[in-house]
C-alpha cells in the first residue's frame, strides 16, 4: 500500500469497491467443499471463475469447452441468480451504511465518496478497511477496495489490488503508480485499440502520456485520443453521483459453440425470449425507449453492434421485437461467416416516465379494405399488460409466446461490457 504525504493536491477520498469473482465467490461461500478449488460458474459459457480457475487461464465469457481444456479438474456449477441478487443487495447495504454517496456500476461494484467523514469515520484507508471487514463478516465475501483522488484511478487501484486487497494511491504519487501499467488499464482500451497502440510502439501508460493529444487522435481517433490523453495524466473531473438514471434496459444470452449450428428459427426464438424479458421489465418499471441495440459475439470473440431508432418511444413487445428481428436479419451474413456465440439486446433512449405518443387509430389500411392485423400501439400495449398481469398472478410459465413453446428459454447473462 502506498503511503500518503501529499499536500495541496486534494485528498484521496474516492473508493472503488469491487467484489472478487463475485458469482464464484458466492458458490464457494455457500458450499465449503468448493473453497480453495477451481470453480467455473456456467457450463456452455463461463459466467465467472474463481481465482483458482483463473490461474489456469480461464476467463469470463470463455467457452465452457475451452475452459475445461485449460483446467480439466475445474468444478462446473450452474448459476444461481437469486443467490447472487441477494448477496449484491446485502453488500450494497454495507456500502450505504458507509456513506450516502454511493454510485453503483454493476451488481458487484460501486464508487463511494467518503470526503467529509474524517471526524466520524476516520481516514479513507480506515473506512475502506472497515468496509472490507463488514462485507466479509456480514455477507461472507471477499472484496477489494481501491482509494484515489479520481474515479478512474480508484478503479485502477482496485484492479491492481485484487484479490481481496486494499490499495491507496496518494495524490503525490499518482503518475508514479499509473505510468508503468499496460495501456489496457486505461478506460476504453480494449483488444483492438491496444493492438493499434502496440503497432506504434505504445505499450505502457507512460508511452501514451508522452504523446500529444493530436498524435493520439491520429492513431485511435479524435474522441478516444482526447480520452487517453486525459487519463494518462490522471485528468478525471467526474464526481461520485448518486441516483444515476438507468440509460438502457437489456438482456443477453450466451450460446456457446452450439450457436454455430442453430437454425434461423432457433435464433429467432432466442431473440423473442430476450425481447420479451426486456419489455416486461420496461413496463414493470414504467419506462419506454426508442433505440433498439443488437449485440453479437462470434467464435473469434469479435463483437458487432447494430442499432435502430424507432419513430417514438414504446414498451410494446411487438414494436421492439420487429426492430430486433430486422437488426438480426441485417447481421445474417456475419452470423453465417463467423459463428454466433452470444446474442444481446438493449433498449436505450429511455423515458423514465413511460411517455408514449399515441397514434390515430385507422379502422382500415389505406391500400384497401383489408383490416389491420397488427393493431394500434395502445391495443398492443393492452395485450402486453394483460399478459404481464397473468404472469404476475400465476407465474411466468402460465402464458408464453407460441414460438417459445417446448423450447429451452436458456440462461440470461448479465450484460457484459463492450
Amino acid at each position: 500500500m502506498f503511503v500518503s504525504g501529499a499536500q495541496g493536491l486534494g485528498e484521496a477520498n474516492i473508493l472503488h469497491a469491487d467484489l472478487d469473482s463475485f458469482y464464484a465467490s458466492v458458490e464457494q461461500r455457500d458450499d465449503p467443499s468448493l473453497r480453495g478449488k477451481p470453480v467455473i460458474v456456467g457450463g456452455g459459457v463461463v459466467l465467472a471463475a474463481s481465482y483458482e480457475a483463473k490461474a489456469y487461464g480461464v476467463k469470463t465469457a470463455m467457452g465452457g469447452r475451452q475452459a475445461k481444456q485449460l483446467c480439466p479438474h475445474a468444478i462446473v456449477v450452474p448459476p444461481r441468480m437469486a443467490a447472487y441478487s441477494a448477496a449484491s443487495a446485502a453488500v450494497f447495504e454495507v456500502f450505504h451504511d458507509t456513506t450516502p454517496l454511493v454510485e453503483p456500476l454493476s451488481v458487484d461494484e460501486a464508487f463511494l465518496d467518503v470526503s467529509g467523514l474524517l471526524r466520524v469515520s476516520g481516514t479513507p484507508v480506515q473506512i475502506g478497511a472497515r468496509l472490507r471487514e463488514q462485507v466479509r463478516d456480514q455477507v461472507g465475501l471477499p472484496i477489494t477496495v481501491g482509494i484515489a483522488r479520481t474515479k478512474f484511478l480508484a478503479k485502477v487501484a482496485s484492479q491492481e489490488g485484487k484479490p481481496n486487497g486494499l490499495l491507496l494511491v496518494p495524490p503525490d504519487r499518482e503518475l508514479e503508480f499509473l505510468h508503468p501499467l499496460p495501456v489496457r488499464r486505461l478506460w476504453g482500451v480494449g483488444a483492438k485499440t491496444a493492438d493499434k497502440l502496440h503497432a506504434h510502439g505504445i505499450h505502457t501508460v507512460a508511452d501514451v502520456a508522452e504523446l500529444s493529444e493530436s498524435m493520439l487522435g491520429s492513431i485511435v481517433g479524435g474522441g478516444m485520443g482526447h480520452q487517453l490523453f486525459a487519463l494518462s495524466h490522471n485528468i478525471d473531473r467526474r464526481r461520485v453521483v448518486t441516483g444515476v438514471r438507468r440509460r438502457s434496459v437489456g438482456a443477453q444470452r450466451a450460446l456457446g459453440r452450439s450457436g454455430n449450428s442453430m437454425s434461423h428459427s432457433e435464433i429467432d426464438a432466442v431473440v423473442v425470449n430476450l425481447v420479451d424479458r426486456i419489455t416486461r421489465r420496461m413496463r414493470k418499471s414504467d419506462r419506454t425507449g426508442r433505440t433498439v441495440v443488437l449485440r453479437l459475439r462470434f467464435n473469434d470473440f469479435s463483437r458487432v453492434t447494430r442499432s435502430h431508432t424507432l419513430p417514438q418511444a414504446t414498451a410494446s413487445t411487438d414494436a421492439i421485437l420487429s426492430a430486433a428481428r430486422d437488426l438480426v436479419a441485417t447481421a445474417g451474413p456475419l452470423i453465417a461467416e463467423r459463428g454466433l456465440t452470444l446474442v444481446g439486446f438493449a433498449v436505450s433512449n429511455i423515458d423514465r416516465d413511460g411517455a408514449q405518443q399515441l397514434e390515430l387509430e385507422l379502422p382500415f389500411e389505406s391500400s384497401g379494405d383489408k383490416r389491420r392485423t397488427t393493431g394500434t400501439p395502445e391495443h398492443l400495449l393492452a395485450v402486453d399488460s394483460a399478459m404481464d398481469e397473468v404472469r404476475r398472478r400465476f407465474g411466468n410459465a402460465s402464458v408464453t409466446r407460441g414460438v417459445l413453446v417446448g423450447r429451452d428459454p436458456g440462461l440470461e447473462m448479465p450484460m457484459l461490457p463492450d
